[in-house]
């Protein structure tokens, strides 16, 4: 069995704003592995500036875990504890191996087309005018659950725009999720979150910046509407320390990237200790192509999901691969009898 490593850059249709700056490109590393004529592949869905394993020698590291396969998935899993887009890479890599049909990793009704998965509908960082053209247009496209990044045009314009939504629809006609990616204060985030309870909120991913867990146990104990982490759970390798934070800061809710903690092996340790504790869950991709997407999409189809997931990014890029994926009036779903481009070749 070989594996080879596979540097690809996706560049974005539209710059895209986060609370950290404008995304105009995506890095990722895809692992492809070869076996008595099989193929299969994952993807490291790496995040420059913000995944816990953007290191110097990530490069090296994906070409070692490719080198030294033989060591067996479980072995390589933990070796690479401290980087987990590599985990979820391999993870995922062997599973397409082993499949029949090397994108079918969780055959299930998703996959058959029968079924579909509730996802939020991402409103981008920018001006005022952009945000809510892109609310309209989410709106129009039929979903329920609009997911808005806060931060980047002032809190007093983006309380406004989300104002605007609740002057026409109701929580009931359209839930409003909003992630401020760490942007306010500590000392007048309760203020804020008083502000926007007024207008119905869902919850608010990361109010505050990470690191500052008394502070976050406060503002989850005070808050008027559910707070979820998010990149607080980035570098949190292992049960212990997963368990402290969770019992430090009780948050109403947690945000699972798979590529950000440790694949499905990751997410589902932190699935396990969150509802040990009646802490809410949903899963997230993280800019992946649509081959980290896919296989995100698969496995979240067999937990057991209640509420819109974070699955909306297939269309982000010029030079994503074209899949069966689709979406459709806030769902997302897989048309069975629409092929992959050739992936392997493209790479």
């Amino acid at each position: 069995m070989l594996a080879s490593p596979h540097q690809y850059i996706l560049n974005f249709k539209v710059p895209s704003g986060t609370s950290r700056g404008v995304l105009t490109t995506k890095e990722s590393w895809f692992i492809v592995i070869e076996h008595e004529g099989k193929k299969g592949i994952g993807e490291c869905g790496l995040l420059r500036g913000l995944s816990a394993d953007d290191r110097p020698d990530y490069a090296a590291k994906v070409k070692w875990a490719c080198d030294n396969l033989y060591l067996g998935e479980e072995a390589l899993w933990e070796a690479l504890r401290e980087f987990p887009s590599i985990q979820f890479g391999l993870e995922t890599a062997f599973r397409s191996w082993s499949a029949d049909d090397p994108f079918v990793l969780f055959p299930s009704a998703f996959t058959e087309g029968s079924a579909t998965i509730p996802i939020n509908g991402l409103v981008w960082m920018g001006s005022e005018a952009y945000m809510k053209e892109q609310i309209d247009a989410k709106i129009e496209a039929g979903f329920h659950c609009i997911k808005l990044k806060i931060g980047a045009i002032g809190f007093q314009k983006e309380w406004a725009l989300l104002r605007s939504i609740r002057e026409h629809f109701s929580p009931d006609e359209i839930e409003i999720r909003v992630d401020a990616n760490g942007a306010f204060r500590p000392n007048d985030a309760l203020e804020k979150l008083h502000r926007l309870s007024d207008l119905g909120i869902h919850s608010i991913e990361q109010p505050i910046a990470t690191k500052q867990l008394v502070e976050m146990e406060a503002l989850c104990r005070a808050s008027p509407i559910p707070i979820a982490l998010d990149e607080e759970l980035i570098g949190i390798f292992t049960t212990d320390e997963k368990k402290r934070l969770l019992d430090a800061v009780a948050p109403q809710y947690i945000i699972l990237k798979p590529s950000f903690i440790g694949g499905f092996r990751g997410t589902a340790e932190w699935i396990e200790l969150a509802e040990e504790r009646g802490i809410g869950w949903w899963v997230t991709s993280a800019l992946e192509s649509n081959v980290g997407l896919n296989a995100i999409a698969q496995w979240t189809f067999l937990q057991p999901i209640t509420m819109p997931q974070g699955l909306g990014t297939g269309a982000l890029y010029h030079n994503n691969f074209e899949s069966p994926l689709e979406v459709r009036n806030g769902q997302l779903q897989y048309d069975c009898h629409k092929p992959w481009e050739p992936v392997f070749d493209k790479l």
